[in-house]
């Protein structure tokens, strides 16, 4: 008994000893958890019920070279509310007039707001849905409304901010203005002028401070941020917005007529390179109305990411070359032998059948002789054909232009002991085959013989603002400054003159006013399906006026419809190029010659006078901007000072700050235009 009375007593010495040993460990860790490792399950505690979320500032917006919005940030509200806050008698007493606000505001029936609220209160839902995408001047209004006028504390009212972005012109040159985004990897992407500077248009971000709630949702702890966003800079594009809808409509139509696959257009002004007009259209495939806009879009920048074979529009580098090097003259005659010329057993033809019998070098060019042209090129380089692509290389067609606009096509000529030369290749590149270009790259060569030798670099941004404050101007930028003498840009001007009066553009001559270029027509080396039916890519680059240019124009059309017999440069693209020229330079043209232009009149004298002394005193007060177009209200407001955002085209619908009210600088004022 003694025995088993000493065995029970070490059993319960034994289980003594490990609760004490367990007490200690409980007694170390809770120790170590509220001196060692408290702070950081303090830390970790808040961070699962109070966090701090991220306000996007708004971009910049963009602006055409006119001071029309391209593209715009929109303040977009979404109205949640806090059924808890509010305590029972101001629940009961305001819920009902809060359903009918909402009613005339939100079209939505009285019962139904009431009801949804009313259900809320009951499941004590803390982030019951009011409204979203709601206006800035929707969201002032119901910020007003009875309760949620009370504020978030005492109204329940929850308000989350977001921006949208808008293109207040619509889908013209949509894709050289661009975007910004968020792929589904979670990286940024983005294309056009939106991500090019997006480092200017993207202000800095603000934060604010929200505290979780039931089901995983978060609601704003106060009213104020922690850290106001602050909006970015406005990016002045070059883009005129008139050129620009002249360019879009004549590529459309063109492109509607011939049914063409896909087509673009850019203008340039020819002394500084800023990109007046760029349209890139492609056909819609699920689209059957031809007649509707829908018919084709812009999805790809063509004119800049688009590198092929350039066809005859490529001559003007073999004729620049030929008079550089002082091989030919342009009264240089050459045989067109029938119109066919065989090198290493391939046919060079020329479009013409039979040919053009002996021609010189400068009818040559006019008529865009490939047999003409090609025989130039050969006879004089065959030897040397390195003296030949050294001169292409160095016009820098050998390597893109490097702009900010990412996806530049990549050209590419063949350079001569490399895998990709062969005995076809000096001939072939002589008429615009075996090399690539984009058609920004041949629009900036013809722009350089246009502007008398100076090669400049295509630009799309003038300057970067704040407000009226100029934060970076960007000017012309020179990739050459001479591409050849001036002899050979005389001779060169003189020809491309005489493609529209008497070659291949003679369709387009009239007398009303002067152009100068080149056609083009490449066959496209490829099949669709697996068909056997050609491709042709047609088009006309020059510039006009042609005596004294000031602008410069490529216009390319991707596989118009064969069946119509007429896919040739001149009647495709050349069109186009017409009609642009035409409407910028002789729709109702001004003649009238002024009299007594500075003879004074004292009505005249007296009201501007008025006027003046009204202009200089200061106004701190809104003006109404109701029903003026939306370019002239925002001259006038941020003539004030004030910050504006703008909703719609057309003309001002409402003005979130009435007429009256007393402003200060940098005051925000909301339009809406319809």
């Amino acid at each position: 008994m003694a025995v088993e009375d000493k065995h029970i007593s070490y059993r319960m010495y034994l289980v003594a000893f490990m609760m004490f040993i367990m007490a200690i460990a409980i007694t170390v860790k809770l120790t170590n958890i509220q001196w060692v490792e408290g702070d950081y399950y303090r830390k970790l505690a808040k961070e699962r019920t109070v966090r701090n979320f991220v306000i996007p500032a708004n971009k910049g917006n963009i602006y055409s070279a006119d001071g029309s919005l391209l593209a715009t940030s929109i303040p977009n509200y979404e109205i949640r509310f806090d059924a808890v806050a509010p305590k029972a008698e101001a629940f009961e007493k305001n819920v009902k007039p809060l359903a009918d606000s909402l009613s005339i505001l939100l079209k939505k029936s009285s019962s139904e707001f009431q009801s949804g609220l009313r259900k809320a209160r009951a499941t004590k839902n803390r982030y019951f849905l009011v409204a979203r995408d709601l206006s800035y001047t929707e969201y002032m209004k119901i910020k007003s409304f009875p309760l949620f006028n009370l504020g978030a504390y005492k109204g329940g009212i929850i308000t989350e901010q977001k921006t949208i972005r808008e293109h207040p012109i619509g889908k013209i040159a949509e894709r050289t203005i661009g975007y910004e985004r968020v792929t589904p990897n979670g990286s940024n992407d983005g294309k056009g002028i939106e991500w090019a500077f997006r480092k200017y248009l993207n202000g800095k971000d603000g934060k604010i401070l929200k505290q979780k709630i039931a089901k995983g949702q978060w609601k704003p702890i106060r009213d104020v941020n922690e850290v106001d966003p602050q909006d970015g800079y406005d990016v002045i594009s070059t883009i005129d917005v008139y050129i620009q809808d002249i360019a879009h409509h004549a590529l459309l139509k063109q492109l509607r007529q011939y049914n063409a696959d896909h087509g673009c257009v850019v203008v340039m002004e020819t002394k500084t390179g800023k990109i007046k007009a760029i349209s890139n259209l492609g056909k819609n495939p699920d689209s059957t109305n031809k007649a509707a806009d829908s018919t084709y879009f812009e999805t790809t920048n063509y004119a800049i990411a688009e590198s092929h074979e350039p066809g005859s529009t490529y001559k003007l580098a073999d004729l620049m070359t030929l008079l550089e090097d002082k091989k030919v003259d342009t009264s240089a005659v050459f045989d067109s032998q029938g119109g066919i010329i065989t090198y290493s057993g391939k046919k060079v033809r020329d479009s013409h059948e039979g040919g053009y019998g002996k021609i010189s070098l400068a009818r040559g060019f006019e008529v865009s002789s490939n047999t003409i042209m090609v025989q130039a090129v050969y006879n004089n380089y065959k030897n040397d054909p390195a003296q030949f692509v050294n001169h292409l290389n160095g016009y820098g067609l050998n390597k893109p232009l490097g702009l900010p606009i990412k996806g530049e096509g990549i050209p590419f000529i063949p350079q001569p002991g490399t895998k990709r030369w062969s005995a076809i290749s000096l001939p072939w590149m002589a008429f615009g085959y075996g090399v690539s270009i984009t058609p920004l790259q041949t629009l900036t060569f013809y722009n350089a013989v246009a502007n008398n030798g100076e090669m400049v670099k295509p630009q799309f941004v003038s300057e970067i603002k704040e407000w009226n404050k100029t934060i970076k101007k960007f000017n012309k930028e020179v990739i050459n400054p001479k591409v050849c003498s001036m002899e050979t840009i005389a001779k060169l001007k003189a020809v491309m003159k005489n493609v529209v009066k008497k070659g291949t553009g003679a369709k387009l001559y009239s007398k009303d006013f002067s152009m100068a270029g080149k056609t083009g027509t490449a066959q496209a080396n490829y099949a669709k399906n697996g068909g056997t039916e050609k491709h042709y890519i047609s088009s006309f680059v020059g510039y006009f006026p042609a005596d004294e240019p000031k602008y410069s124009c490529i216009v390319v059309v991707h596989e118009p419809n064969t069946s119509m017999n007429n896919y040739y440069g001149a009647d495709v693209a050349g069109p186009v190029f017409k009609r642009i020229a035409q409407k910028i330079f002789t729709d109702a043209p001004s003649m009238n010659e002024i009299k007594n232009l500075n003879k004074k009149s004292m009505i005249q004298e007296n009201s501007y006078a008025n006027y003046y002394t009204k202009a200089q005193a200061k106004q701190n007060t809104i003006p109404n901007v109701k029903g003026m177009s939306g370019m002239d209200a925002v001259a006038l407001l941020g003539n004030l000072g004030l910050n504006i955002k703008v909703k719609g085209t057309g003309k001002v619908k409402s003005q979130s700050i009435q007429p009256g009210q007393i402003f200060s600088k940098n005051t925000i004022i909301i339009l809406e235009l319809s």
